[in-house]
């Protein structure tokens, strides 16, 4: 059957584990941000302030700007709401059985065990941040912040202006030394070589991690995905260049998820199945569970929610929260634990 076929999990569901310390990653972030600050005043003092006074204004007011650019970025994407989904009640457990349509491919929802409710495809529990993140990409350690729906961009502006920046401060260090060959070595030569070795080896890097995320967005992948080998080469999420690069980087955003209690908790009865029911013909794909005790509710069908295409920052979590109104706790009173 192809609902039999197709109807896989997005992401293989994490084992538990305990939150991780916060504090050695929280100082590890805060020194990446003294780390750039530092080298940025070196470079400003020395090679910069030299440049300026025998009349190269260009350098200092470029490689400024960059610098100002890259540092509301990275202090914006420390501070960021990657896409945090709400936590639903913990006295509710994963009762039913909820699949979604997603460009002709059906797609279980998986139920969070930490945060206590079904995930949309494409959202990720992240262990060190104790969270679920929708359209998760990774988690970045240099921010100390999970990369997902609503802060995929600013993620893509801080590597494009570190780029730029340690291009410019390299470029700037070399016309420096260029310009200065006929002094003695001195602690301002000293200086510019201690800060054009790190722009040097971050740039590299740096140029090859923007190609890869630029790559991915063409393709709307994510990169905690791997190769999408549950997909059978074909990506339901992708709806082409043009259109995938619009969504994740020019496209609203949308409310936030965490004023009030998921709505993913919100659901119609006759979209979900209990777990007594799921060795039915209503759904042929779920394995059987043992009978609970108590009386068990009639036979529900499952109908499959059909959401629009669902590439790379659409928000698949909020079509679904839109769907359905009416709460699932009198379904599951029906059933006692």
């Amino acid at each position: 059957m192809p609902l039999l076929k197709d109807a896989m999990p997005l992401m293989k569901e994490p084992p538990l584990q305990a939150p991780l310390p916060w504090v050695l990653p929280s100082l590890f972030a805060a020194f990446n941000v003294v780390l750039l600050v530092f080298f940025s005043g070196l470079f400003f003092a020395f090679p910069c302030r030299w440049l300026a006074q025998n009349g190269e204004w260009a350098f200092p007011i470029i490689t400024g700007l960059l610098f100002v650019l890259t540092f509301f970025s990275l202090i914006s994407l420390n501070f960021s709401d990657p896409g945090i989904l709400h936590r639903g009640s913990d006295d509710q457990g994963p009762m039913m059985v909820h699949v979604v349509w997603v460009n002709h491919r059906a797609f279980r929802l998986q139920w969070c065990r930490k945060c206590c409710f079904y995930r949309p495809p494409r959202t990720y529990h992240c262990p060190w941040c104790n969270i679920c993140v929708e359209d998760f990409d990774h988690h970045c350690k240099w921010v100390n912040n999970c990369i997902g729906y609503r802060n995929f961009r600013l993620f893509m502006l801080l590597v494009l202006s570190l780029c730029l920046y340690s291009g410019a401060m390299l470029v700037t260090c070399l016309i420096y030394l260029v310009h200065t060959t006929h002094l003695p070595f001195s602690i301002d030569k000293a200086i510019t070589i201690l800060v054009a070795v790190p722009a040097t080896g971050f740039l590299v890097p740096l140029f090859l991690l923007l190609l890869i995320q630029a790559l991915s967005v063409s393709a709307a992948e994510r990169s905690h995905e791997g190769k999408c080998s549950y997909l059978h080469g074909y990506n339901p999420f992708d709806g082409g260049c043009a259109s995938n690069w619009y969504l994740t980087m020019c496209a609203p955003l949308g409310p936030k998820y965490m004023a009030k209690a998921i709505w993913l908790q919100r659901v119609l009865g006759h979209d979900w199945v209990p777990l007594q029911n799921l060795h039915s013909p209503t759904c042929p794909f779920a394995p059987s569970s043992p009978n609970l005790p108590g009386p068990s509710p009639q036979p529900q069908t499952l109908n499959l929610y059909k959401p629009s295409k669902g590439v790379p920052g659409s928000g698949e979590a909020s079509a679904l929260q839109e769907l359905h109104a009416s709460p699932m706790l009198p379904l599951l009173q029906e059933a006692p634990r």
